[in-house]
């Protein structure tokens, strides 16, 4: 089983790639090499291969990233299953987990949501996407400084405060601040939440 997260930049037309484009590449890159594994396409689409363990970290490491930049935001499609067919790149692969990741952003586009999954399973889909809509009620209203602190905690969870603070030049105070009107805790709480629950058996 693998994910796979099918995305669009949201308000791209209002920033200089330069501002965004590269951090996602370099995000990208540690999953592997592109077509393969990821690819960016028509200028602000994406499409990357993951385990569907690290689906929803990952996917909310791409928010924290694009909403650490003023004025953009991210819209995501979650595809859980098999890949039945692996072309030269990753847009080119096919399988369940294709299939329902890119309905999902297309489903996602006339609901005005920014992040949903599909895992093939109708029940543990509504639980999951419940979940994701309660925690987007905040997520989307992440200001810029919230989210890069967001993002630089997701690739660390335990990383001191006071490192981030001496990364960031700012007092260890406001990097508290900022994770609790970030409310991090809960996005902890979610993840964990999902690590859990994906190991459910809903097949029955």
């Amino acid at each position: 089983m693998i994910a796979i997260i099918t995305g669009d930049i949201i308000k791209s037309a209002n920033h200089s790639p330069a501002e965004w484009l590269p951090r996602l590449k370099e995000y990208f890159s540690r999953f592997g090499e592109a077509p393969l594994q990821w690819e960016i396409y028509r200028g602000d689409e994406f499409q990357l291969k993951v385990n569907e363990r690290n689906a929803l970290h990952t996917a909310l490491k791409i928010k924290a990233m694009m909403k650490s930049v003023k004025g953009l935001d991210v819209r995501m499609g979650i595809g859980i299953g098999l890949e039945t067919f692996q072309g030269s790149g990753v847009t080119e692969s096919n399988g369940p987990a294709y299939r329902r990741s890119g309905r999902n952003l297309d489903a996602l586009k006339q609901s005005k949501v920014n992040l949903s999954i599909a895992t093939g399973h109708s029940d543990k889909d509504a639980v999951l996407n419940l979940m994701f809509r309660l925690a987007l009620d905040f997520m989307d209203h992440w200001s810029a400084v919230s989210a890069e602190i967001v993002s630089l905690m997701l690739d660390d969870v335990h990383a001191p405060q006071k490192e981030i603070a001496k990364q960031l030049g700012i007092k260890q105070s406001a990097v508290s601040q900022r994770l609790k009107r970030a409310r991090f805790e809960l996005v902890l709480e979610l993840l964990h939440f999902y690590s859990e629950y994906m190991k459910t058996d809903t097949s029955s």
